[in-house]
């Protein structure tokens, strides 16, 4: 492996875009492992700038730092160069161990953010665009978490995990919304909340804190 591709490795190796580019390639191909890999480091560019994480300075300017040299070093290569990379890499069946996000959320804008990053961040990610369309999904899917907001037409975030765990006793729910001072609405998730420890998310909410709160969220038990 030449030194470029052994640095390329490294870097996406360390910012989590190693494996999504391996499964892009296997399953698209030469062009659209290329664009990923050229594109991918744009957003968490804008992700992880620390001007944006106060509260994680250190960590947002080694990745940051990681970024930059990315950027640098797929700037001075050819495509044909990049895809070398994985025309000598096996499949050696991570895939598989990669953990499953379903991301619940009626705003269209939102749905295609939470997609993208958790998607730059190494996770298999569905979407869905209410409660009831969620339910269906999730029968298919099967994802570790739910990533749901709460207040939605056709099926609430609430409904939906109620009927969820009927299937899956033990799912792992993140609860998202920009209502949760709202008497009624806070009435209602208390029980979940306490009963399940799910944990919660009020909007807005930082980027940072949301894949920091994913990744320990996973990690338990």
């Amino acid at each position: 492996m030449t030194d470029h591709l052994t640095e390329l490795k490294k870097e996406l190796v360390f910012l989590n875009l190693y494996d999504k580019a391996r499964e892009i390639y296997n399953e698209l191909g030469e062009r659209a492992v290329v664009s990923y890999i050229r594109s991918s480091h744009r957003l968490l560019s804008k992700v992880y700038h620390p001007d944006l994480n106060p509260e994680n300075l250190h960590m947002a300017v080694k990745t940051q730092q990681s970024l930059n040299r990315l950027s640098i070093l797929i700037g001075q290569m050819e495509d044909s160069e990049i895809i070398g990379l994985f025309d000598i890499i096996k499949p050696n069946g991570n895939e598989n161990h990669r953990k499953k996000i379903l991301v619940v959320e009626d705003e269209f804008g939102l749905q295609e953010i939470f997609k993208d990053i958790f998607r730059m961040e190494g996770y298999e990610v569905r979407v869905a665009v209410d409660g009831v369309n969620g339910f269906e999904i999730y029968k298919q899917f099967l994802p570790d978490l739910v990533f749901t907001d709460v207040v939605m037409p056709k099926m609430s975030g609430i409904e939906l995990v109620s009927k969820i765990r009927e299937i899956t006793p033990d799912i792992k729910v993140i609860y998202i919304s920009g209502f949760f001072g709202i008497r009624r609405l806070r009435e209602e998730l208390d029980e979940d909340i306490v009963k399940y420890r799910y944990p919660t998310l009020a909007k807005p909410f930082k980027t940072s804190e949301m894949l920091e709160l994913v990744k320990a969220y996973l990690s338990r038990s």
